[in-house]
């Protein structure tokens, strides 16, 4: 005596790539909704102190947040982000939706964070950051002050 008949189990195991079939159909056709309804533009720029000095940090952020108004109530242009080689102060890869796909077009406030008290702190808070780019102007060449140098 068997716990379960062969033909029933090898019933099911036969229509398996058919439900496999189906699955990857429907997630696909649910992933067809609206189309993204934000246009981006490659960027890349570099970032140094205002004598033109590097940063001589461990890491740096630059985050791009977009000035744009929202499209609708809900539907907010997503913020920029793109990690700096601190070795030349460049930056080519900017992520704002899916990986390197760049920036919203327009104008953005550009927010510097570095590791430790390389930047001041201005330049993490989008209220006080001095930095604005726009994406027709490109390569972006930002200039920090130093810490401990004269406020602009």
């Amino acid at each position: 005596m068997t716990l379960f008949p062969i033909n029933g189990a090898l019933g099911y195991f036969s229509r398996l790539p058919l439900y496999v079939a189906l699955a990857i159909t429907t997630v696909a056709l649910g992933g067809c909704g609206n189309p993204e309804p934000f246009a981006y533009v490659k960027v890349k720029g570099k970032v140094t102190y205002e004598d033109g000095t590097l940063i001589p940090a461990s890491r740096i952020v630059v985050s791009f947040v977009s000035q744009a108004p929202p499209i609708d109530g809900k539907t907010h242009a997503p913020p920029g982000r793109a990690e700096v080689d601190v070795k030349t102060g460049e930056f080519s890869v900017v992520t704002s939706h899916t990986y390197n796909d760049g920036l919203i077009r327009g104008d953005h406030k550009v927010l510097i964070q570095g590791a430790g008290t390389l930047v001041p702190a201005e330049y993490g808070d989008p209220a006080k950051t001095p930095l604005m780019a726009n994406t027709n102007k490109t390569p972006f060449e930002f200039k920090v002050r130093k810490p401990g140098g004269k406020k602009p």
